[in-house]
């Protein structure tokens, strides 16, 4: 979908990851969030793709990714897993990583799984997961009531948005600090509503969010320790948690090399701000290269 890029399904950690690759120069990961699919990377991806090659994949349980089930096959463990044997399968030792929402919990998980494996960390417009259920307000409850009605018990949640999943994702979507649908690619949100129609994938993101909280959000509190690499934080001028956290603050004790930045738009400034993006993670890659 991705012009220029090269469709692939490899067999990694025990699930069939769907990535596209195109560019040349050292490897950079970018990695999607809910309720999305590597597409939301069609506008960012050529940019960087003329210094790097750029490898956007499917997360486990998204997109044309395999779907494991139970919620322990979707934690952000699991789904470091399956991108670090990913890139290890495309040839690539060591790799700039980004991610935005899920895919910024994702790559996380990964550089403080495998630190020798990346080089660069950028997170997306959010704050550490245990961070974010353990000082939980109002103003962040109600803004992120996804995150509890995706992790009540299977199958209420599932059945619930099955009966109209374009009418609940879209309204994930327009929210968080966004100004409704009109920021987003048309022919991005008809991929993403292909998606996400799917019953299995469905499953595969409720179980992400019971995962988050069962199981990943423990795991933070015992195992984290600050990352050597350099990272960049990056989130929505307007977004739900620029507005919630001082989100600079919320990451500082866990990574030694910090610099951050404001994109405008919502949570889904990826989309709503694709030059922008580009721009900033074009910048930050090119002060630390490989």
């Amino acid at each position: 979908m991705i012009p220029g890029f090269a469709e692939r399904r490899i067999d990694c950690a025990g699930a069939r990851i769907a990535c596209e690759v195109g560019g040349d120069g050292p490897p950079l990961l970018l990695l999607h969030g809910f309720p999305q699919t590597r597409a939301m990377w069609t506008h960012i991806a050529p940019v960087l793709a003329r210094t790097h090659t750029v490898v956007c994949a499917d997360l486990r349980g998204y997109g044309a990714s395999d779907k494991p089930e139970g919620v322990a096959a979707m934690t952000f463990r699991a789904m470091a897993a399956d991108q670090a044997a990913l890139m290890c399968a495309l040839g690539f030792d060591r790799f700039h990583l980004a991610g935005h929402d899920r895919g910024a919990r994702t790559a996380y998980r990964l550089a403080l799984d495998a630190p020798d494996r990346v080089a660069t960390l950028t997170v997306m417009d959010i704050v550490p997961t245990a961070h974010l259920l353990d000082t939980l307000t109002a103003e962040v409850a109600r803004a992120y009531y996804h995150w509890f009605f995706l992790a009540q018990p299977a199958p209420l949640p599932e059945t619930l948005i099955g009966a109209d999943p374009d009418a609940f994702f879209e309204r994930c979507l327009g929210g968080w600090g966004g100004a409704g649908l009109s920021g987003f690619d048309p022919l991005l949100l008809e991929a993403y509503r292909a998606a996400w129609r799917d019953p299995a994938a469905i499953r595969g993101m409720c179980d992400d969010y019971r995962a988050a909280i069962d199981h990943d959000a423990p795991l933070d509190r015992t195992g984290a320790r600050p990352l050597a690499c350099p990272a960049l934080v990056l989130w929505g001028a307007d977004g739900a948690m620029g507005r919630a956290y001082d989100v600079a603050a919320t990451w500082a004790p866990h990574l030694a090399k910090m610099e951050t930045g404001e994109i405008p738009g919502g949570h889904f400034f990826p989309d709503e701000a694709p030059a922008e993006t580009a721009t900033a993670l074009r910048e930050f890659l090119a002060r630390h290269p490989i």
